[in-house]
């Protein structure tokens, strides 16, 4: 018999608008009810029975409007999607107030965290942040669980992030240091992670921010990348190619961490830029076991928020 996952000691909050709406308590939840509905899916197939959300996507997406489809079906409810500007027609607060009255969540890939914070403002329905400018929580979730699967646990781990630093990144420091993680980001010049945000890590453990990739590698449990110009920064790709040309994740580098460490991605990943087709196909990558991972994780948000 699977052990029953304890309660948590204090509520969810109402959203998940960044990573720090889950406290530790909750985040320490989520990963293990994510691990057992991994192992035994079929016992939450009717937590959200009779359960409507509605997807919301500026961004195109692959694996988060699949995996958020897949993960709500799954437990027995079902979704809506729209696509395109949310506020084009009328104001955030507007669609927030509609969305309440027809659905009992709200998720939403967005440009800019104001919409998000504007949805969760206006909504009385639950609204999970399924990527925007500053975070990517349900990504971060997704590679502590996978981080848990390869070594038992991400206490005392080092994580190597290398490239632009995003949302990803962000994601990476908050999620990553709370559960006793170092995390070294290696970054050029100018395109460092926000200094407010890795303040705020700072709070809760170890991170480092230097400009030197090997540096952030040298001992590291896992390298992660990121592609150089995510979506909305196409004008910036050729300049952006030049300028991270020295961060690209390639064999030399990878074997400057531990001999076990892995190598990860959040994808889409553009082979022979951020990564080089080596690293990605090698034994070392665990960039699809993130991505089967995001089912299992939104599946414990979803559960914890509306189960």
């Amino acid at each position: 018999m699977a052990t029953p996952i304890r309660k948590l000691s204090k509520p969810l909050a109402a959203d998940v608008a960044s990573d720090l709406d889950l406290s530790i308590d909750a985040l320490e939840h989520a990963l293990k009810l994510s691990a057992q509905i991994k192992r035994t899916p079929s016992r939450f197939a009717k937590t959200l029975t009779g359960r409507y959300l509605a997807l919301l996507f500026e961004k195109p997406s692959l694996r988060t409007r699949l995996t958020f489809e897949l993960a709500i079906k799954q437990l027995g409810g079902d979704a809506v999607a729209s696509t395109g500007p949310i506020a084009e027609r009328e104001p955030v607060r507007d669609v927030a107030r509609n969305l309440d009255r027809w659905t009992h969540g709200i998720v939403a890939r967005v440009f800019s965290q104001t919409t998000i914070d504007e949805l969760a403002k206006w909504s009385n329905a639950p609204v999970i942040n399924a990527l925007s400018d500053l975070y990517h929580p349900c990504q971060a979730l997704a590679d502590m669980l996978t981080l848990q699967e390869h070594f038992g646990a991400c206490q005392g781990r080092k994580l190597a992030y290398i490239g632009d630093g995003n949302n990803v990144a962000h994601s990476l420091m908050l999620t990553g240091a709370r559960l006793g993680m170092k995390i070294a980001v290696a970054s050029p010049k100018g395109y460092e992670p926000n200094r407010a945000i890795a303040d705020q890590a700072r709070e809760f453990g170890s991170i480092s921010i230097t400009t030197n990739p090997a540096e952030a590698v040298a001992g590291a449990d896992a390298v992660y990348t990121d592609v150089w110009a995510s979506m909305g920064q196409e004008s910036e790709a050729a300049e952006r190619q030049r300028i991270f040309a020295p961060y690209q994740v390639n064999e030399a580098l990878l074997s400057k961490a531990k001999k076990d460490a892995i190598f990860m991605h959040c994808l889409p990943a553009k082979r022979g830029q951020e990564v080089t087709d080596g690293v990605m196909e090698s034994a070392r990558s665990a960039a699809f076991d993130q991505a089967e991972n995001r089912l299992h994780v939104q599946k414990a948000l979803l559960v914890m928020l509306l189960g």
